[in-house]
């Protein structure tokens, strides 16, 4: 049953990234009211397809969790590098947008605790040694 939730909680947090992977794809800066300059538009698409890229790994993990611990541990920790990446910001700059804010929450609130639910289910599912 907790393999299910955890299955369950994964694909539900893989909206966001796949959603906001494809709008930045399709609008560019746009989404973020800053169209008409080229080269942040070029650079917001880019790092959207890197977001969406990682959504779609993170749905990989989802049918055996148990067994993609690695996967799990580098997917994780590149999220939570940009997390700490916005948190500069946040410390440097202010807080920015509330879907900003939201965005971090996920990558230093949520993606953690799905990280340790997987090393959970997966010690759980693993054969007793010996």
């Amino acid at each position: 049953m907790e393999r299910r939730l955890l299955q369950a909680a994964i694909a539900l947090a893989c909206i966001v990234p796949l959603s906001g992977g494809l709008w930045g794809i399709i609008e560019g800066a746009g989404m973020l009211g800053q169209g008409g300059d080229v080269t942040l538009d070029s650079h917001v698409r880019y790092l959207s397809g890197l977001l969406l890229g990682i959504g779609l790994a993170f749905l990989s993990v989802i049918p055996n969790v148990e067994s993609h611990g690695g996967r799990s541990s580098l997917l994780s920790a590149i999220v939570v590098t940009g997390g700490l990446s916005r948190l500069y910001g946040v410390w440097n700059d202010g807080w920015p947008a509330p879907a900003m804010q939201a965005a971090l929450a996920m990558e230093l609130g949520v993606v953690p605790i799905l990280y340790l639910w997987q090393r959970r289910v997966a010690r759980l599912r693993s054969p007793a040694p010996g």
